[in-house]
């Protein structure tokens, strides 16, 4: 093989791992797919003291009408939305670490039926209270 056909083969291979990469990445950073399934899952504490049940399920930046909990059988969803910034819609991003978009989260519950006591946010957490029905 001759340099200059080396040198052709090396630069179209280039060009091919550029193409692909641009389709994977036109796959995931669609504009309207965040709506249709979730993409990120906030972390959770769970802590049983006697009959009660409490949650905490880290959202910092989500307001109280942006999520929405709901406790099925065997376990509670927390689901909703964190938009971004509306100042930072329109910025050139070099550093994206904190998740965006559609949030869900399935909690499994310890055996027993619960009720749904309490909800709110505090400090930017949601605190969920459920209490164990005899």
């Amino acid at each position: 093989m001759k340099y200059s056909d080396q040198k052709s083969w090396m630069w179209a291979d280039a060009l091919e791992l550029l193409q692909s990469t641009e389709r994977l990445q036109r796959r995931f950073f669609v504009v309207g797919t965040l709506q249709a399934a979730p993409c990120w899952q906030p972390p959770v504490d769970l802590y049983e003291q006697g009959d009660e049940l409490n949650l905490l399920v880290a959202l910092p930046g989500v307001g109280a009408r942006q999520f929405e909990v709901i406790l099925e059988d065997a376990a509670i969803v927390v689901r909703g939305e964190r938009p971004m910034p509306a100042a930072f819609q329109r910025a050139s991003i070099h550093r994206l670490e904190i998740p965006y978009g559609r949030f869900e989260r399935r909690i499994a519950l310890p055996p027993g039926n619960f009720q749904l006591l309490q909800q709110f946010i505090e400090d930017g957490c949601l605190a969920i209270i459920l209490r164990r029905l005899s």
